[in-house]
């Protein structure tokens, strides 16, 4: 019988990290799966344990915060585990004007959306090149294709995580590695909550099983991008046609179309 595989998925206490996470459980995985919540991860992974047979180990655990990537690797460490397919999905938004936002706030978002998961990959990957065979699903965002005003920082770090993610795989051709790179769209999860966005273009929004569905279905084909749904691929290639001012207008349009009612305006 063939050695059962880790899979790490971070931010799996729901949304896409979640369908993810059931995903790798059904087909034959072992998890460790790190999230914030550690109720909704104990819950998930006696719900996944019970469902299918594996080992699902949990960490809680904020990867927003410097220290948090070294105990990710402390614990795979400890319990001797040398994970075999890496999931960087933790994320978050923030929204408004940059020159008002949080400061801490964002760069909390940096931290988490492209520190945290560089070091991860910096640290995991290795392990997989020496066995041959790994496979590596960065989960970014369309907004990795334009500037995003009212988002500024969170557009910046999903167009991070589209650039190294493909960077990486040109890298790792021929090493039995490989990376692919989801870009969703509009997802009905927790995420525009989080953000601070109070409307949502219902009609454009897909659910996040089949958003995970495609993701995984891409990584397993060893695609190195993964746009899913029409739209989202129409959009995502549209901003070739014109300039990054003109997409940046574009974006601000429909961000403040988001914007909470007597919410300011810039002066």
């Amino acid at each position: 019988m063939a050695e059962r595989e880790t899979a790490l998925v971070t931010g799996a206490s729901g949304g896409i990290g979640e369908e993810l996470a059931r995903l790798l459980a059904a087909n034959g995985h072992d998890l460790l799966l790190v999230a914030r919540n550690g109720e909704k991860l104990g819950r998930l992974a006696a719900t996944l344990a019970a469902g299918h047979g594996g080992l699902v180990e949990i960490l809680p655990l904020d990867l927003s915060t410097p220290a948090a990537p070294e105990r990710v690797m402390g614990f795979l460490e400890a319990k001797g585990i040398q994970p075999g397919v890496l999931v960087n999905n933790a994320g978050y938004g923030t929204f408004g004007f940059f020159a008002e936002s949080e400061l801490q706030a964002e760069l909390g978002q940096i931290h988490l959306n492209v520190t945290a998961l560089t070091h991860l990959t910096r640290q995991i990957l290795p392990g997989m090149i020496a066995r041959r065979r790994g496979r590596i699903l960065n989960v970014a965002s369309t907004a990795a294709f334009q500037p995003g005003p009212l988002m500024a920082v969170y557009f910046a770090t999903k167009a991070y995580v589209l650039s190294f993610s493909e960077a990486i795989a040109n890298e790792l051709k021929g090493t039995g590695v490989t990376v692919t790179c989801l870009c969703p769209g509009p997802t009905r999860t927790g995420f525009q909550q989080r953000a601070g966005i109070e409307k949502r273009v219902e009609a454009a929004m897909m659910e996040a099983d089949d958003v995970a569905r495609r993701g995984y279905a891409g990584m397993l084909k060893g695609k190195r991008l993964v746009i899913p749904g029409l739209l989202n691929k129409l959009m995502a290639h549209s901003t070739r046609l014109g300039s990054r001012a003109l997409s940046a207008k574009v974006v601000r349009g429909l961000n403040e179309s988001l914007r909470k009612p007597g919410a300011p305006k810039p002066g």
